[in-house]
């Protein structure tokens, strides 16, 4: 399995594991929270421009607006101006896209509830799921009624899904009605969940729907099957027989007891037909059931929806972003001498897996992107260091206020 970028840790978290790591020096601990502190509002800003222009090329497709509303963004919004800036900020936020082959694992497996799910995707254009943060953990499922059975599953803290439905003329051409749609056509839609099983990704599909299984399929026909057969072969079509075979002979017919036979047959028949409605209503009151347990399981798991969702993501993208630059800084500056990328990034993942026995694979060129952009860091005969804590506050204070700073004419 590929190892992530993610950092699966707060920022204020790494902070103090950082401050920690002066060794009780005030000054350098009071720098280094002077520093972290401008940094995350310098990225923090960066987020607002960038969602800012998420936002505007995004209204022409928000389901949230009406379609008034959405027509005041014709020319104004650019699907592949949103679809670059949405990845750009995916590919910040350290989310991976899952591939088809994990997608069709998901749909196939059955779920932890028991029973699958049916998704329309002739409704959708196109779609994309995005995760981040994988993990193991062990849960006790119910199997054969009143057994339960511990099982390993795979989590992924977050997972966004990215829906294109197609413009109202598909659908017209196909014969569907509009207004019975449970969608608004040419729109996109966007979704955040957290703690969301590997195997159960389907289940944030909006248009997913309980399905029988083959175990419900089969615990629903055999028992009709079999004992509607019995009953046919004993007591009814016997009685059937018989009674023709009198009327053709010209015999007289044993009326008790053939409507006797005939109509146990008839009663058994009828209990049949009870029972096996009493199994549809099971599966009819499982479905509901579980569409419940669905629905409020997604509800507590939501993060964010279309427009709202940029905020989550944004959120995860900015913190992400402070977390490598402020880790690459802090090792950087406690270095005694220049460090390669290549020894940086071992450092960190060496710390961390000591330290916090946490495995993943860190972004050093990013981070060393960051710190070279800002000033702050600078590459000489392929090593790499860092300017000093009071001249680094210094830099970044600069960078910030000529944030605001307008040139007017003289």
């Amino acid at each position: 399995m590929k190892r992530e970028h993610y950092i699966p840790f707060d920022k204020e978290f790494l902070l103090e594991q950082q401050l920690a790591a002066y060794n009780g020096d005030a000054t350098k601990v009071e720098d280094f929270k002077k520093l972290f502190d401008i940094i995350e509002h310098y990225f923090h800003y960066e987020a607002f421009n960038l969602i800012r222009n998420l936002k505007q090329n995004y209204a022409l497709f928000n389901p949230d607006l009406n379609p008034k509303e959405r027509e005041v963004f014709v020319g104004k919004s650019d699907f592949s101006i949103f679809r670059k800036k949405l990845l750009q900020v995916l590919d910040r936020g350290n989310f991976s896209r899952v591939n088809q082959e994990t997608l069709d694992k998901a749909f196939k497996d059955s779920d932890l509830i028991g029973l699958k799910l049916a998704i329309d995707f002739n409704l959708i254009k196109e779609y994309e799921l995005y995760v981040r943060g994988e993990h193991k953990t062990k849960e006790k499922v119910r199997k054969f009624f009143f057994w339960k059975k511990e099982i390993e599953i795979e989590y992924y803290d977050r997972v966004m899904i990215y829906l294109k439905y197609h413009d109202a003329n598909y659908y017209t051409d196909k014969k569907i009605r509009l207004d019975k749609l449970p969608l608004d056509p040419g729109t996109i839609v966007l979704k955040i969940f957290k703690r969301v099983p590997k195997n159960d990704l389907e289940t944030v599909f909006p248009n997913a729907v309980p399905r029988m299984s083959t175990t419900d399929k089969i615990l629903f026909w055999v028992p009709g099957l079999v004992g509607g057969i019995s009953l046919l072969s004993t007591k009814v079509i016997p009685a059937l027989i018989t009674m023709y075979g009198a009327y053709k002979s010209g015999e007289s017919i044993d009326l008790l007891n053939s409507k006797t036979s005939l109509n146990q047959g008839l009663i058994a028949l009828g209990i049949l037909g009870g029972y096996l409605f009493r199994q549809y209503s099971s599966f009819i009151n499982k479905k509901i059931k579980y569409s419940k347990m669905l629905s409020d399981s997604l509800y507590f798991k939501n993060l964010g929806n279309n427009g709202g969702a940029f905020y989550t993501l944004l959120n995860a993208s900015e913190e992400e972003v402070l977390k490598e630059t402020i880790l690459a800084y802090a090792f950087l500056n406690r270095s005694k001498t220049p460090l390669t990328a290549e020894a940086l990034d071992d450092q960190i993942e060496t710390w961390f897996k000591t330290k916090l026995n946490a495995d993943f694979d860190f972004d050093v060129k990013e981070a060393l992107l960051k710190l070279k952009n800002m000033g702050l860091g600078m590459e000489v005969n392929g090593k790499w260091e860092v300017i000093p804590l009071d001249q680094a506050l210094v830099k970044i204070d600069e960078l910030w206020d000529g944030i605001f700073e307008y040139n007017t004419a003289d």
